[in-house]
């Protein structure tokens, strides 16, 4: 926990700072930027490691991210990160073919994320396309914009 949650601090203010306001990042980095602890124990998030630090996380759940809305066959794509300073040294696409080859063979045949949208060309770089744009209620009243992709897996 203490590793995610340090690598979603490092991670998140500096990569999304070129796509968001600040207005939007000062309400959601501090909820954004928090690991969450079910989803950390869930047995289908991962963590990539050097010399003991967390250099990327993520994961899937067949469950959506707001917890309902199920379907058959769709897996998730849930909170990945890298850290900023090995942004483009393969780690998220390694962690990425992990979490889809892990989601196919528990049987998911499409998986879904809902992007940010500083991530939206590596989501596409690794076969997923735009579905359009979303917004997600972090809080009542906090929303935060990003993309809904989809990729057949």
């Amino acid at each position: 926990m203490p590793g995610v949650e340090a690598l979603l601090q490092r991670s998140y203010p500096r990569l999304l700072k070129a796509d968001y306001a600040p207005s939007v990042l000062v309400t959601a980095l501090p909820l954004i930027s928090r690991a969450q602890p079910r989803l950390v124990a869930c047995g289908t998030y991962y963590v990539i490691e050097d010399e003991g630090a967390v250099v990327a996380a993520g994961g899937w759940t067949a469950v959506p991210p707001q917890g309902h809305g199920r379907i058959e066959g769709v897996a998730h794509v849930r909170h990945v990160a890298t850290d900023p300073d090995r942004t483009r040294a393969g780690l998220g696409r390694h962690l990425m073919e992990h979490i889809v080859a892990a989601a196919r063979a528990a049987g998911h045949t499409r998986m879904d994320s809902q992007s940010t949208l500083t991530a939206v060309p590596f989501y596409r770089a690794m076969g997923f396309t735009e579905i359009g744009p979303i917004e997600i209620e972090l809080r009542p009243g906090i929303v935060f914009p990003a993309m809904a992709m989809t990729r057949r897996i």
